[in-house]
């Protein structure tokens, strides 16, 4: 009767072990989230992965300055508008465009790629761009541990560690 209730509580302790450790592996490291709004009459949504700094240096040493950047984890970042806008006074399409940044000290390049679909900037080709726009790259003076996209009645912006860029947006 002990040996049978031994090897009840041994099953349980592992099973209880065993969702412990899903339920852990479950909490991704860079999850999937989406930024909506409506800018220039039209509405906005961007969907990413947001990695989080845990402590690392961001711009200039994860993140490359004056390289393409998929502009989030995982698969590229996609940004889509259900009407055509106008980016820093240059038209985008209608559409779901991924989204790359060539971050820079003082000026970053965001890109519009009409390949919408892809794994990173891995595959990323300059002759599929439909708009890029150059806006000031700032530093801020609060932490952003997590990449955070914010679609405003003006515009977007993306934030991440102590570096900010956005764009405006009008119709």
């Amino acid at each position: 009767m002990k040996t049978m209730n031994l090897k009840k509580s041994l099953f349980a302790l592992i099973a209880m072990a065993f969702v412990a450790f899903a339920a852990n592996a479950q909490e991704k490291a860079s999850p999937a989230m989406t930024a909506e709004g409506t800018a220039g009459g039209s509405k906005i949504t961007i969907n990413y992965s947001s990695p989080a700094v845990k402590g690392r240096t961001i711009w200039g040493d994860l993140v490359p300055l004056g390289q393409v950047w998929r502009a989030g984890a995982n698969e590229a970042t996609t940004f889509t508008t259900s009407k055509d806008i106008k980016v820093e006074g240059k038209t985008l399409p209608a559409g779901t465009y991924s989204f790359f940044i060539i971050p820079g000290e003082t000026e970053s390049t965001f890109i519009f790629n009409k390949v919408a679909k892809q794994w990173g900037a891995f595959n990323y080709d300059a002759k599929e761009d439909a708009l890029r726009v150059s806006v000031p790259s700032m530093q801020t003076s609060t932490m952003e541990e997590r990449l955070v996209y914010e679609v405003k009645p003006d515009g977007f912006e993306v934030r991440w560690e102590y570096g900010k860029a956005a764009a405006k947006i009008g119709s």
